[in-house]
């Protein structure tokens, strides 16, 4: 069990003194979209999702509707059968999540750092990741699955993000009725939404805001917008009918692809300099209102969190000497709907002059 002591981090005086760095916060961007359940206590440990399905649709063909002109003939004085509705209920169980932090009464008292207070902001920020990290695995694990250069599987991939490829993206979504985003949680604590221009939201890695801006023709940067509002802080421009949002937490399959050309992709988050390296493959998720579900992370009971100073005794404790924050949640993710989502998988250009 690890302690923060005076010793862990060498203090900073009879040194330059200044304000601690800036760390690397993590952004949330997938927590704003998708369904969201709040979780009520003592409530099961298993979130439901129900969605109705429209008519002549079944669990596996959810997206299908049909409608038969002929059947639907009314006979002069005759009343028609009554039907029902069926629904299809998604369920999911909840995981526990958590950690601690813990410091020393010296770190406390002595240190000229307020270090308690810094383990609170990471604490929030840490969660807000892990939970980040938790949808991300989900939703990059879906079965629409579209492939760049048209390929047959991840391990044939070379080629970067194009038009045809996101075209092809959009023909499904629209064949599968899939929603465009009209809102997103808000950035309040508490569960909200807001609302943002008509569009299918790409949730991508950093390292691809380079070929999104030159290999899709007719890019609008968010500069460009106007009085469009932008939806995210890493929003970074719409094409067609799609809005892209870029964050550098989501990680590419690393060396999962096949050889390219010397220097002309990544392989192992470096340009493939040999040319012999096998490139790395980044999924792009494509998203619509309703594709995924989770536990949102927003209002008074969402997160568990206890601090206790140093100074605190207990029986555990009794001079004193230990001080500790730690947060624990329940969290679940789940797929919705297949046809409404879609994961591009790409490789990135190395970017080499």
């Amino acid at each position: 069990m690890s302690t923060q002591t005076m010793s862990t981090v060498t203090a900073r005086i009879g040194r330059l003194k200044g304000e601690i760095l800036k760390h690397a916060m993590p952004v949330e961007v997938l927590g704003k979209f998708g369904t969201k359940k709040p979780m009520p206590k003592n409530a099961s440990e298993t979130v439901i999702f129900r969605r109705w399905l429209p008519k002549g649709a079944t669990s596996n063909t959810p997206n299908t509707w049909s409608v038969d002109p002929a059947a639907h003939q009314l006979t002069e004085g005759e009343t028609p059968t009554s039907e029902t509705m069926s629904a299809q209920d998604i369920s999911a169980t909840l995981v526990e999540y958590g950690f601690i932090y813990r410091w020393s009464n010296r770190t406390e008292d002595l240190y000229e750092d307020d270090v308690p207070a810094e383990f609170k902001r990471l604490t929030g920020e840490r969660m807000g990741l892990l939970l980040e990290m938790v949808r991300y695995g989900q939703l990059k694990a879906g079965t629409n699955v579209f492939r760049a250069g048209a390929v047959a599987s991840r391990s044939l991939i070379t080629a970067l993000v194009s038009a045809s490829l996101l075209r092809n993206v959009a023909r499904s979504l629209m064949n599968n009725r899939a929603q465009r985003t009209h809102g997103i949680l808000s950035a309040s604590p508490n569960i909200g939404t807001q609302p943002v221009e008509s569009c299918w939201v790409v949730a991508c890695a950093a390292n691809l805001v380079a070929d999104l801006r030159s290999q899709l023709s007719g890019f609008v940067h968010v500069s460009e917008y106007g009085s469009q509002q932008r939806m995210h802080e890493n929003e970074l421009g719409s094409w067609e009918e799609f809005r892209f949002i870029w964050s550098p937490e989501f990680a590419p399959y690393l060396n999962a692809g096949t050889t390219a050309t010397a220097n002309t992709r990544l392989a192992g988050g470096a340009p493939n300099s040999a040319g012999s390296e096998l490139v790395d493959v980044y999924p792009m998720l494509v998203l619509s209102p309703e594709c995924f579900g989770d536990v949102a992370l927003r209002g008074k009971s969402a997160m568990n969190v206890a601090a206790f100073p140093a100074s605190m005794r207990t029986k555990d404790d009794p001079l004193g000497q230990r001080g500790s924050i730690s947060a624990q949640t329940y969290f679940t993710s789940v797929r919705l709907n297949e046809g409404h989502m879609a994961v591009v998988e790409v490789a990135a250009s190395a970017l080499v002059s």
